[in-house]
């Protein structure tokens, strides 16, 4: 890479939204380069797809490659409290769209993205980091390092955040702001789960309450390979302080006794991680010459698996919007026509999340005498499509979710 080098898009970071923004962009006729710091593949948290996620994988035109990775199959979530438990099938939702989706290794799904990308002509740029910004030249300006130390500087018409929790131009550009939300800390890992219930449905994400904290909860999600990603979720507090992760992990583990009989035969053989205040945002998704996608503009919480799917939902309203301002020589309002369609379905996810740890949507969903119609409504939004206003809880989320706990809770 030399600093005559002049690219029309650059997206810093190949993960899911960068991936999927450079193919439909090179699809359209652009000239597009990823940087990407690290090497793929390379872990990552956030293994449990959304259908909606699908549409987006079908649009840019990797849904073969991803179908025949060999990815667990998804078709729903289970939630589980004390001796309580509901189930939700994808396919039974209110929304029209994809019903299934996969669970996956993100490491190795990541790298399927990145590989179609660049087998569509997406020039990557593998171990290359952004370490500098200048948006107020007449065309943006990257100052990147490259893997030999080598520093150079390269220019674009445009230029695509898809840096994820690295949140590269947020912290150049000193855009982060506080989530609102308060801070958590999750303690997760992989590991060879041997589960021989034969009740455990695999083809679902189970999500178990703790028995006596109900702002505490486990994810388990398990892999075509009979392995699982396990975490728990929690204030830090919760953890008192403990180190040691692995111990940690399977010590609250077994303060749940359905998980305990669960994973009795788990091997816990892979390095236990933590991450603390994950949940992120910013002054603005968009600037001069930049917009900012998935986790690297906003990062709500890991409870419903959203963080891929607002990912990918950027990407695409991204590539959207450059199409029209360069293909179509439109006059696009990237505040309007990009940042606020976007915000409106991280908002209807935001609702939802705040709803599970204040314990209404628990009581929504436990609720022993659920009305097919309102289940298939919720079932879109945990499905990912709340981007959907023909569905009441995704156009009026806050007044028919409150509504809909209250009844909840006086007719227990």
């Amino acid at each position: 890479m030399t600093s005559s080098n002049k690219r029309k898009i650059i997206i810093i970071g190949a993960g899911p939204s960068g991936s999927i923004a450079g193919a439909l962009l090179q699809n359209q006729g652009f000239d597009v380069t990823i940087l990407e710091r690290q090497l793929f593949p390379r872990f990552s948290i956030g293994e449990s797809l959304l259908p909606q996620c699908m549409e987006f994988i079908k649009q840019a035109g990797m849904l073969d490659a991803v179908i025949d990775a060999g990815f667990q199959f998804k078709n729903g979530a289970s939630f589980v409290y004390q001796d309580r438990q509901t189930e939700f099938n994808f396919e039974d939702k209110f929304s029209p769209g994809m019903g299934t989706t996969f669970q996956v290794q993100r490491g190795r799904f990541d790298k399927v993205l990145a590989d179609e990308a660049a087998r569509m002509g997406v020039d990557i740029q593998w171990q290359v980091e952004v370490i500098a910004v200048d948006f107020t030249a007449n065309k943006p300006q990257l100052t990147v390092r490259n893997r030999q130390g080598e520093v150079t500087t390269v220019s674009a018409d445009f230029v695509l955040d898809a840096s994820g929790f690295g949140r590269i131009l947020p912290k150049l550009l000193e855009l982060e702001s506080p989530s609102g939300f308060p801070v958590r800390q999750a303690i997760f890992g992989h590991i060879e789960d041997r589960i021989t219930d034969n009740q455990f449905d695999r083809n679902k994400i189970r999500i178990t309450v703790h028995p006596e904290h109900k702002d505490v909860w486990y994810w388990l999600i398990p892999f075509s390979n009979g392995r699982s990603s396990i975490g728990v979720v929690a204030e830090p507090t919760f953890f008192n302080g403990r180190d040691d992760y692995n111990q940690a992990l399977q010590d609250i583990i077994n303060q749940d006794t359905s998980l305990t009989s669960l994973l009795e035969n788990a091997v816990f053989d892979e390095q236990i991680n933590t991450i603390v205040g994950y949940s992120a945002n910013v002054k603005s998704l968009v600037g001069n010459g930049y917009a900012l996608l998935g986790n690297a503009g906003e990062f709500l919480d890991p409870v419903f698996s959203s963080g891929v799917t607002i990912a990918m939902k950027s990407a695409t309203l991204a590539a959207d919007a450059l199409v029209r301002q360069f293909n179509n020589n439109e006059v696009v309002d990237w505040q309007q026509d990009y940042a606020a369609p976007l915000q409106r379905g991280v908002s209807a996810f935001r609702v939802f999340v705040d709803a599970w740890y204040d314990g209404r949507f628990q009581d929504v969903i436990f609720h022993p005498k659920q009305q097919p119609d309102i289940k298939a409504m919720i079932s879109s939004i945990l499905a990912g499509y709340a981007w959907d206003e023909n569905n009441p809880y995704v156009k009026n989320a806050r007044p028919r979710l409150d509504t809909l706990a209250e009844i909840c809770r006086q007719d227990y």
